[in-house]
């Protein structure tokens, strides 16, 4: 399996035909920001991953980071934001958490070996 067929199955299993909350309570024209701020010291990996979902699940939406992966962080460091249409957001933010969490707490555990 490819990155963008493991995306699409992902997406498919996390959210379906679609995130019926957003898709009936927020306007698909309404735009906004999100930001992901570290939780705890570790090293970030998954940047490029997270990149890609939201480029897969929207191409007008905006990527922009303040770190790059293999970089320490610390509690409160912003890593990256992005902006564009929030049901875009919302439907790409779990699978990019749940990916760059993943990805980072492996490069934290191994360089902490």
């Amino acid at each position: 399996m490819n990155l963008e067929n493991f995306i699409h199955a992902a997406l498919s299993e996390d959210v379906g035909d679609g995130d019926h909350t957003s898709l009936s309570t927020i306007d698909s024209r309404q735009t906004g920001t999100a930001h992901l701020l570290a939780k705890e010291a570790g090293i970030l990996c998954g940047l490029q991953l997270a990149n890609t979902i939201f480029k897969i699940v929207d191409p007008e939406l905006d990527f922009s980071c303040q770190h790059v992966d293999g970089l320490t962080v610390k509690n409160g460091d912003s890593i990256f934001k992005v902006t564009g249409r929030i049901q875009s957001i919302l439907k790409s933010e779990r699978l990019v958490l749940n990916c760059m969490q993943h990805m980072s707490g492996i490069a934290t555990l191994h360089v902490n070996m």
